[in-house]
């Protein structure tokens, strides 16, 4: 990493069939994120699956805990199967092996019936597991998709098409299986098959118009494809002192992305255990917060390739910040609003409100923050640093869901919940050590090293 060779000032934007490729990753692994860690089987592994009513405080903790080993996992392999997937120009097979994977764990969701806590665990760890990697294998992809003035919309434009493939995936679950229900069991458990199902089928563009670049490079003679990956890793950590602003990019992400974390975990149980509202609430808060994150996401995309990626990410900070008071405080808001057009305000009402507002940035500031990577990353080396990019999410993850998850049992959720805005702040503050200009230098410097 160390050479100087540029990178060409403009790289060539790829064909539009090829971009949709890519997006349509995001449209079929967001049905494994929506349904399964944010709406329904969030759901159903405390309630049914666990069943510890009335406080689901144990099923909360084992759901944190069972997710945060998943995320474990991938700290301890992504970087290192982003060197070997560099190396031998293999992105599209470890994409590939990553949805396989995910795909097999969640069909397989299907034995996880009451009092089958150990398997469901273990079924939901290595789901979520190839979930997880498999979104920096995608995303190392963006850095070749078109000029880094570019890669903002780009993404955007994936990210909002994948909220569309949560809305209409988990809507097919929900109306095909019924209410998250302990009577309802025997359709319930068709949950994970449909998902697996259709994270399947969508995924097929993917892999039938994604090009692979790059040229697979020789094992040095007595060289074992294991060790050469660790040694190019450790070469790229040694090295990361030269990439200043992607260092303190991935501090702030680190908290970002720990609150995010804990919003997608936890915003389905946040409903249904502190403001208990009905089954038409938490209807219309998946498609609410779906369609406004879909159109935040390529809104803000194209505002990312105005104003700057960095600016567009520091911005949506903020709104999360504003969001979480607006969850804690919900129960008074609703009061407060009564009190001022003259009626009654349920707490579900505000609680929709307020999670419409969060939904506008729930893509958005995901995107940005894997634009900004993709254009501090020199294109030779997206592999390793989108898996160190993984790293810091899923080490972020532990953080924030096994924070919430002691705090909760010992504060209850509501309180809890406070913690995310700790998060949001400190990923602010973090983000204004970073220089994009400089950032984007440092990664031409770099590139082909």
């Amino acid at each position: 990493m160390t050479s100087s060779l540029p990178e060409p000032a403009v790289r060539t934007r790829a064909s539009t069939r090829e971009i949709f490729g890519w997006a349509m990753f995001d449209f079929a692994n967001s049905s494994y994120t929506t349904v399964i860690i944010t709406v329904v089987f969030s759901v159903i592994f405390p309630k049914i699956i666990v069943g510890d009513a009335p406080t689901y405080r144990q099923g909360n903790l084992f759901w944190s805990v069972a997710l945060s080993v998943s995320y474990g996992l991938v700290v301890l392999t992504a970087p290192w199967l982003g060197a070997l997937m560099d190396f031998r120009a293999a992105k599209k097979r470890f994409l590939l092996a990553s949805c396989l994977v995910t795909v097999a764990a969640t069909a397989a969701l299907y034995w996880a019936t009451p009092g089958r806590v150990g398997l469901a665990m273990i079924l939901l760890i290595v789901s979520n597991y190839g979930f997880a990697v498999g979104e920096s294998f995608a995303a190392a992809f963006l850095p070749d998709l078109g000029p880094k003035e570019a890669l903002g919309r780009i993404s955007g434009y994936a990210w909002g098409l994948g909220y569309l493939g949560g809305l209409v995936s988990t809507a097919l679950v929900v109306f095909t299986v019924g209410p998250q229900e302990p009577d309802n069991l025997a359709q319930l458990r068709w949950v994970g098959p449909m998902t697996a199902v259709f994270f399947l089928l969508a995924a097929l563009p993917t892999f039938a118009f994604l090009k692979e670049r790059g040229t697979p490079q020789a094992l040095p003679a007595g060289e074992s494809l294991a060790r050469l990956g660790f040694a190019r890793l450790r070469t790229t950590i040694r090295e990361l002192h030269a990439f200043e602003d992607l260092v303190w990019f991935f501090g702030g992400l680190f908290f970002a992305t720990a609150g995010l974390s804990i919003v997608i975990s936890f915003a389905f149980i946040y409903g249904d255990q502190v403001v208990r509202w009905q089954p038409r609430s938490q209807l219309l808060m998946f498609v609410l917060t779906n369609l406004s994150a879909a159109g935040g996401a390529v809104l803000f995309g194209a505002l990312q390739d105005r104003w700057g990626n960095l600016k567009t990410y520091r911005l949506t900070l903020l709104i999360w910040g504003l969001a979480v008071v607006g969850i804690h405080q919900t129960k008074t808001l609703a009061a407060i609003i009564g009190k001022a057009v003259g009626g009654a305000w349920a707490a579900e009402d505000v609680y929709l409100l307020v999670g419409t507002l969060a939904g506008l940035c729930l893509g958005a500031t995901q995107s940005a923050g894997r634009t900004v990577v993709a254009v501090f990353a020199p294109a030779s080396r997206s592999g390793e640093l989108f898996g160190l990019w993984g790293v810091c999410g899923k080490l972020a993850s532990i953080v924030g869901l096994l924070s919430l998850g002691l705090l909760q049992s010992a504060l209850g959720l509501e309180r809890a919940i406070l913690v995310c805005g700790g998060f949001f702040f400190a990923a602010w503050l973090l983000s204004l050590k970073v220089d994009e200009r400089r950032g984007m230098a440092t990664a031409r410097r770099h590139e082909g090293a």
